[in-house]
């Protein structure tokens, strides 16, 4: 059999499912590796959202584990296993696409990164401010699913407290 003997649909589901799975894996950094360690979840969600270790490169990585007796304005210390297991992991998963590894963010902070920001530039700063948000990295606060690395832009919620305007711009 040839390919020119193929259905033009079989050919056609082919290319396309090529396609979605390109897509899947160029996005892959956003989603939660399954081997997450329990520490993760205990230690980093416990303040803030658990990001996907692939949403940084390894040299942010690094240095957050490294400096978190001031870890953005706070003393998140951890026993030195507990800090090897988690810089161990986050390294294996860290990003390594273009997106993320062409340069890391200022201050090692996700919400800094080009990549973050050009997904969020329509997002005004009154929105980072209201009280159900707080910050451009409370993620939680319109992602359903970010506990789960779930950064669907189909499955967004509309924070508390926008006014009109703000909700004309976020249905646009």
């Amino acid at each position: 059999m040839t390919l020119d003997s193929l259905p033009r649909t079989w050919l056609a589901a082919a290319v396309l499912g090529l396609a979605v799975l390109g897509a899947a894996r160029a996005d892959s950094g956003r989603q939660m590796p399954a081997d997450m360690p329990p520490a993760y979840v205990a230690e980093c969600a416990s303040c803030h959202t658990a990001y996907p270790p692939g949403m940084l490169p390894a040299k942010s990585w690094q240095r957050i584990m490294g400096g978190l007796d001031k870890h953005y304005g706070t003393d998140a210390s951890l026993d030195p296993a507990t800090v090897q297991q988690l810089a161990t992991w986050l390294q294996a998963n860290a990003g390594r696409y273009k997106r993320v590894s062409a340069t890391p963010p200022p201050e090692d902070r996700i919400t800094r990164s080009a990549w973050f920001e050009r997904k969020h530039d329509e997002i005004a700063l009154a929105v980072w401010k209201l009280p159900s948000v707080q910050s451009a990295a409370n993620c939680a606060a319109c992602h359903i699913g970010a506990d789960k690395g779930q950064f669907d832009d189909d499955r967004l919620k509309l924070p508390a407290g926008l006014d009109a305007r703000q909700r004309r711009a976020w249905n646009d």
